[in-house]
């Protein structure tokens, strides 16, 4: 009777971590910074892309810090932003004029349908959309990241190298 409570105990801690991992975070509030121009904010998870409706005649697009966010120019007025690594950056976009159209601060959070084990101080991630399989993510400790990458180059590789020779 004990080790059947003690695994319902255990059982109910582990679906209190995955849910705290997985938790949707929320956004704050827009706010109006000294240059007078709103700044609002977009989360963005990191591997996955937003899209964003450009004003007309943008010139230049900065980003703050491409390490954590990047953009692409798309035709029609519209901005690709990529989350690259977690955290906060920022994007400015300007006219020809150098006059501030657009600004965001964009935030970068971890995978909506991750799982993050820990073994001691070891770190897996897994994506569990519907079944969990093993995935690559920044944080991962070394060797987890190192064997699910080399399977991964491994697989590629033999996709991609020259069938077998047909007679």
């Amino acid at each position: 009777m004990a080790l059947v409570l003690w695994r319902l105990v255990l059982a109910l801690v582990f679906s209190c971590c995955a849910v705290a991992v997985i938790a949707p975070r929320q956004a704050p509030a827009a706010d109006l910074p000294a240059s007078g121009i709103p700044t609002s904010e977009m989360i963005v998870s990191l591997d996955q892309a937003a899209v964003v409706k450009l004003p007309p005649n943008v010139a230049t697009i900065v980003i703050g810090n491409p390490l954590i966010a990047d953009a692409s120019l798309q035709p029609g007025g519209l901005m690709v932003v990529t989350g690259k690594g977690y955290g906060n950056t920022n994007f400015i976009v300007l006219d020809r004029a150098g006059t501030v159209l657009v600004q965001k601060i964009v935030t970068v959070v971890g995978p909506p349908d991750a799982v993050v084990m820990y073994r001691g101080i070891e770190r897996e991630t897994y994506s569990c959309a519907p079944d969990c399989e093993r995935r690559i993510t920044l944080g991962d400790s070394a060797v987890y990241f190192g064997v699910a990458t080399a399977e991964v180059n491994s697989r590629n590789g033999m996709s991609s190298g020259a069938g077998p020779a047909v007679k």
